[in-house]
Protein backbone atom coordinates (compact mmCIF):
# COMPACT_ATOMS: atom_id res chain seq x y z
CA UNK A 1 0.00 0.00 0.00
CA UNK A 2 3.20 2.56 -0.03
CA UNK A 3 3.64 4.08 -3.48
CA UNK A 4 7.21 5.73 -3.55
CA UNK A 5 8.93 7.63 -6.19
CA UNK A 6 10.67 10.68 -6.80
CA UNK A 7 10.44 14.49 -8.39
CA UNK A 8 11.49 13.70 -11.78
CA UNK A 9 12.85 15.43 -15.15
CA UNK A 10 10.73 16.56 -17.71
CA UNK A 11 13.31 17.33 -20.17
CA UNK A 12 12.15 16.83 -23.46
CA UNK A 13 8.70 17.20 -22.65
CA UNK A 14 6.19 16.22 -19.95
CA UNK A 15 5.55 12.78 -21.34
CA UNK A 16 9.30 11.83 -20.53
CA UNK A 17 7.90 11.89 -16.84
CA UNK A 18 6.70 8.23 -16.46
CA UNK A 19 9.39 6.91 -18.24
CA UNK A 20 11.81 8.69 -15.79
CA UNK A 21 10.06 7.14 -13.11
CA UNK A 22 10.31 3.68 -14.32
CA UNK A 23 14.08 3.91 -14.53
CA UNK A 24 14.13 4.91 -11.15
CA UNK A 25 11.51 1.46 -10.07
CA UNK A 26 9.32 4.48 -8.93
CA UNK A 27 5.47 3.86 -8.19
CA UNK A 28 4.94 6.82 -7.79
CA UNK A 29 6.55 10.23 -9.02
CA UNK A 30 5.92 14.36 -8.97
CA UNK A 31 7.02 16.47 -11.86
CA UNK A 32 6.69 20.00 -13.17
CA UNK A 33 4.10 20.45 -15.62
CA UNK A 34 6.39 23.08 -17.22
CA UNK A 35 9.55 24.85 -17.06
CA UNK A 36 9.81 26.12 -12.98
CA UNK A 37 11.55 28.97 -13.41
CA UNK A 38 9.98 30.82 -16.27
CA UNK A 39 6.50 32.70 -15.84
CA UNK A 40 4.96 31.46 -19.08
CA UNK A 41 4.89 29.09 -20.55
CA UNK A 42 3.63 27.48 -24.33
CA UNK A 43 0.57 25.15 -24.12
CA UNK A 44 0.94 21.71 -23.81
CA UNK A 45 0.67 20.38 -27.17
CA UNK A 46 -1.49 17.73 -28.55
CA UNK A 47 1.44 15.19 -29.01
CA UNK A 48 3.24 15.42 -25.56
CA UNK A 49 -0.34 14.72 -24.21
CA UNK A 50 -1.05 11.93 -25.84
CA UNK A 51 2.06 10.62 -25.58
CA UNK A 52 1.66 11.01 -21.79
CA UNK A 53 -1.17 9.35 -21.24
CA UNK A 54 0.85 6.46 -23.37
CA UNK A 55 3.88 6.58 -21.19
CA UNK A 56 1.62 6.87 -17.96
CA UNK A 57 -0.30 3.43 -19.41
CA UNK A 58 2.97 1.38 -19.92
CA UNK A 59 4.56 2.76 -16.43
CA UNK A 60 1.24 0.98 -14.84
CA UNK A 61 1.39 4.14 -11.95
CA UNK A 62 -1.79 5.62 -11.41
CA UNK A 63 -2.42 9.49 -11.58
CA UNK A 64 -3.85 9.93 -7.75
CA UNK A 65 -0.23 8.77 -7.13
CA UNK A 66 1.37 11.85 -9.25
CA UNK A 67 1.57 14.90 -6.93
CA UNK A 68 2.88 18.04 -9.36
CA UNK A 69 4.40 21.10 -8.23
CA UNK A 70 4.05 24.60 -9.47
CA UNK A 71 6.48 26.60 -10.60
CA UNK A 72 8.64 27.99 -7.25
CA UNK A 73 7.90 31.56 -8.74
CA UNK A 74 4.80 32.07 -7.61
CA UNK A 75 3.53 33.29 -4.00
CA UNK A 76 -0.20 33.66 -3.41
CA UNK A 77 0.41 35.77 -0.33
CA UNK A 78 2.56 38.35 -2.06
CA UNK A 79 1.58 41.57 -0.72
CA UNK A 80 2.25 43.66 -4.03
CA UNK A 81 -1.05 43.81 -5.85
CA UNK A 82 0.39 43.43 -9.44
CA UNK A 83 2.89 40.74 -8.23
CA UNK A 84 -0.04 39.27 -6.58
CA UNK A 85 -2.17 38.61 -9.54
CA UNK A 86 0.34 37.66 -12.09
CA UNK A 87 0.87 34.42 -9.36
CA UNK A 88 -2.56 33.85 -9.50
CA UNK A 89 -3.09 33.51 -12.98
CA UNK A 90 0.09 31.29 -13.20
CA UNK A 91 -1.22 28.91 -10.86
CA UNK A 92 -4.86 28.98 -12.43
CA UNK A 93 -2.82 28.05 -15.88
CA UNK A 94 -1.30 25.20 -13.81
CA UNK A 95 -4.37 23.77 -12.74
CA UNK A 96 -5.56 23.77 -16.18
CA UNK A 97 -2.56 22.03 -17.70
CA UNK A 98 -3.00 19.21 -14.42
CA UNK A 99 -6.21 19.17 -15.72
CA UNK A 100 -5.35 18.22 -19.40
CA UNK A 101 -3.02 15.72 -18.40
CA UNK A 102 -5.70 13.67 -16.13
CA UNK A 103 -3.68 14.49 -13.04
CA UNK A 104 -6.11 15.61 -9.86
CA UNK A 105 -3.44 17.22 -7.40
CA UNK A 106 -1.20 20.33 -7.79
CA UNK A 107 1.19 21.08 -4.76
CA UNK A 108 2.17 24.22 -3.79
CA UNK A 109 4.05 26.18 -0.96
CA UNK A 110 1.93 28.41 0.53
CA UNK A 111 3.49 31.97 0.51
CA UNK A 112 5.87 34.44 1.91
CA UNK A 113 4.78 37.96 3.31
CA UNK A 114 8.27 39.23 2.49
CA UNK A 115 8.67 41.78 4.72
CA UNK A 116 12.00 42.02 6.46
CA UNK A 117 11.90 42.87 10.30
CA UNK A 118 14.50 43.77 12.37
CA UNK A 119 14.69 41.09 15.32
CA UNK A 120 16.25 44.63 17.29
CA UNK A 121 12.36 46.04 17.29
CA UNK A 122 11.43 45.27 20.62
CA UNK A 123 7.81 44.80 18.90
CA UNK A 124 9.31 41.96 16.34
CA UNK A 125 7.26 39.52 17.09
CA UNK A 126 3.92 41.66 17.44
CA UNK A 127 5.06 42.67 13.73
CA UNK A 128 5.79 38.86 12.81
CA UNK A 129 2.33 37.77 13.70
CA UNK A 130 0.59 40.12 11.89
CA UNK A 131 2.37 40.30 9.14
CA UNK A 132 1.69 36.08 8.99
CA UNK A 133 -1.59 36.57 9.85
CA UNK A 134 -2.84 39.14 6.87
CA UNK A 135 -0.18 37.21 4.82
CA UNK A 136 -2.39 33.68 5.34
CA UNK A 137 -5.80 35.59 4.96
CA UNK A 138 -4.38 36.64 1.59
CA UNK A 139 -3.58 33.59 0.50
CA UNK A 140 -6.74 31.82 1.70
CA UNK A 141 -8.24 34.38 -0.34
CA UNK A 142 -6.23 33.50 -3.43
CA UNK A 143 -6.52 29.65 -2.98
CA UNK A 144 -10.84 30.66 -2.96
CA UNK A 145 -10.03 32.51 -6.15
CA UNK A 146 -8.27 29.46 -8.25
CA UNK A 147 -10.83 27.46 -7.18
CA UNK A 148 -13.72 29.82 -8.25
CA UNK A 149 -11.77 30.13 -11.35
CA UNK A 150 -11.52 26.80 -12.41
CA UNK A 151 -14.95 24.90 -11.11
CA UNK A 152 -14.78 21.85 -13.97
CA UNK A 153 -11.92 21.15 -12.29
CA UNK A 154 -11.33 17.88 -9.83
CA UNK A 155 -7.49 19.21 -9.32
CA UNK A 156 -6.76 19.49 -5.07
CA UNK A 157 -4.55 22.30 -4.16
CA UNK A 158 -2.07 20.57 -1.86
CA UNK A 159 -0.38 22.81 0.88
CA UNK A 160 3.08 22.17 1.27
CA UNK A 161 4.23 22.71 4.99
CA UNK A 162 7.42 24.94 4.86
CA UNK A 163 10.84 24.87 6.81
CA UNK A 164 9.85 28.82 7.81
CA UNK A 165 12.76 30.20 6.03
CA UNK A 166 12.83 33.91 5.70
CA UNK A 167 9.50 34.89 5.36
CA UNK A 168 7.72 31.76 4.24
CA UNK A 169 4.56 30.35 5.95
CA UNK A 170 3.45 27.03 6.24
CA UNK A 171 6.05 25.90 9.31
CA UNK A 172 3.42 25.47 11.93
CA UNK A 173 0.49 23.02 11.93
CA UNK A 174 -1.76 25.82 12.98
CA UNK A 175 -0.85 28.05 9.39
CA UNK A 176 -2.28 24.96 7.53
CA UNK A 177 -5.07 24.68 9.45
CA UNK A 178 -5.31 28.46 9.56
CA UNK A 179 -5.81 28.11 5.35
CA UNK A 180 -8.13 25.12 5.51
CA UNK A 181 -10.65 26.53 7.83
CA UNK A 182 -11.15 29.42 5.40
CA UNK A 183 -11.55 27.53 1.92
CA UNK A 184 -14.65 27.13 1.20
CA UNK A 185 -14.82 24.73 -1.21
CA UNK A 186 -13.01 21.77 1.44
CA UNK A 187 -13.33 19.02 -1.63
CA UNK A 188 -10.40 21.31 -3.43
CA UNK A 189 -7.93 21.61 -0.40
CA UNK A 190 -5.10 18.94 0.74
CA UNK A 191 -1.95 19.09 2.45
CA UNK A 192 1.97 17.39 2.30
CA UNK A 193 3.96 16.85 4.30
CA UNK A 194 7.20 17.24 3.82
CA UNK A 195 9.99 15.62 6.18
CA UNK A 196 12.90 17.51 6.20
CA UNK A 197 10.52 21.10 6.33
CA UNK A 198 9.16 19.03 9.18
CA UNK A 199 11.88 18.62 11.62
CA UNK A 200 13.62 22.18 10.59
CA UNK A 201 10.41 23.79 11.35
CA UNK A 202 10.74 22.32 14.90
CA UNK A 203 8.85 18.94 15.18
CA UNK A 204 10.70 15.65 16.19
CA UNK A 205 10.62 12.92 13.78
CA UNK A 206 13.30 11.20 14.88
CA UNK A 207 12.36 8.66 17.48
CA UNK A 208 9.29 6.42 17.87
CA UNK A 209 8.31 8.62 20.46
CA UNK A 210 8.68 12.18 18.70
CA UNK A 211 7.02 11.10 15.72
CA UNK A 212 4.16 9.78 17.05
CA UNK A 213 4.03 13.10 19.03
CA UNK A 214 4.63 15.23 15.88
CA UNK A 215 2.27 13.45 14.09
CA UNK A 216 -1.12 13.06 16.65
CA UNK A 217 -0.13 16.89 16.42
CA UNK A 218 -0.63 16.96 13.05
CA UNK A 219 -4.01 14.76 12.93
CA UNK A 220 -5.09 17.02 15.74
CA UNK A 221 -4.53 20.27 14.29
CA UNK A 222 -4.85 19.43 10.77
CA UNK A 223 -6.34 16.02 10.18
CA UNK A 224 -5.06 12.80 8.16
CA UNK A 225 -7.84 13.14 6.15
CA UNK A 226 -6.09 16.01 4.14
CA UNK A 227 -2.87 14.24 3.53
CA UNK A 228 -2.52 13.87 -0.13
CA UNK A 229 1.26 13.16 -0.26
CA UNK A 230 4.61 13.35 1.42
CA UNK A 231 8.28 14.36 0.18
CA UNK A 232 10.30 11.72 2.06
CA UNK A 233 14.03 14.01 2.43
CA UNK A 234 16.32 13.26 5.40
CA UNK A 235 18.17 17.30 6.37
CA UNK A 236 21.30 18.88 6.28
CA UNK A 237 20.13 21.68 8.87
CA UNK A 238 19.29 20.78 12.91
CA UNK A 239 15.98 20.63 14.29
CA UNK A 240 13.89 23.99 14.81
CA UNK A 241 16.94 26.01 12.41
CA UNK A 242 14.33 26.56 9.67
CA UNK A 243 16.87 26.19 7.14
CA UNK A 244 15.47 24.10 3.65
CA UNK A 245 18.35 21.99 2.82
CA UNK A 246 17.63 18.25 1.76
CA UNK A 247 19.85 15.41 1.96
CA UNK A 248 19.99 11.68 1.09
CA UNK A 249 18.19 9.23 3.30
CA UNK A 250 19.83 8.24 6.23
CA UNK A 251 22.72 10.57 5.80
CA UNK A 252 21.36 14.01 7.49
CA UNK A 253 19.91 14.76 10.61
CA UNK A 254 16.74 12.54 10.62
CA UNK A 255 18.66 9.19 9.88
CA UNK A 256 16.80 6.40 8.96
CA UNK A 257 14.06 5.93 11.85
CA UNK A 258 11.79 8.20 10.66
CA UNK A 259 11.27 6.92 7.59
CA UNK A 260 10.77 3.31 9.02
CA UNK A 261 8.42 4.66 10.58
CA UNK A 262 6.64 6.30 7.63
CA UNK A 263 6.47 2.91 5.64
CA UNK A 264 4.93 1.28 8.13
CA UNK A 265 2.51 3.99 8.98
CA UNK A 266 -0.81 2.81 7.36
CA UNK A 267 -1.61 6.71 7.52
CA UNK A 268 0.69 6.86 4.61
CA UNK A 269 -0.97 4.27 2.64
CA UNK A 270 -1.79 5.04 -0.47
CA UNK A 271 -0.44 8.17 -1.21
CA UNK A 272 2.28 9.60 -3.52
CA UNK A 273 5.64 9.22 -1.10
CA UNK A 274 8.16 11.68 -3.57
CA UNK A 275 11.91 11.79 -2.53
CA UNK A 276 13.18 15.46 -3.21
CA UNK A 277 16.77 13.67 -2.00
CA UNK A 278 20.11 15.74 -3.43
CA UNK A 279 21.37 13.12 -5.28
CA UNK A 280 19.11 11.18 -7.84
CA UNK A 281 21.79 9.00 -9.18
CA UNK A 282 20.87 6.72 -6.08
CA UNK A 283 17.36 7.46 -6.44
CA UNK A 284 16.68 4.13 -7.50
CA UNK A 285 19.07 2.57 -4.62
CA UNK A 286 16.64 4.45 -2.03
CA UNK A 287 13.39 3.77 -3.33
CA UNK A 288 14.58 0.05 -2.68
CA UNK A 289 15.38 0.74 0.81
CA UNK A 290 12.56 2.37 1.73
CA UNK A 291 10.29 -0.78 0.66
CA UNK A 292 12.80 -2.89 2.07
CA UNK A 293 12.02 -1.24 5.77
CA UNK A 294 8.33 -2.62 5.66
CA UNK A 295 7.74 -4.76 8.35
CA UNK A 296 5.30 -7.60 7.79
Amino acid sequence: MKYVGAHVSISGGVENAPLNAMAIGAKAFALFTKNQRQWEAKPLATKSIDAFYKNLETSQIKPKHILPHDSYLINLGNPQTEALEKSREAFIDEVERCSILGLDKLNFHPGSHLLKLSKRDPHYNDKIMEAELVCLDLIATSINHIIEATPHSNVKLVIENTAGQGSNLGYQFEHLAHLIERVEDKTRIGVCLDTCHTFTSGYDLRTSQTYHETMESFGRIVGFEYLMGMHVNDSKPPLGSHVDRHHSLGKGELGWEPFRLIMNDPRMDDIPLILETIDESIWAEEIQALYALIES
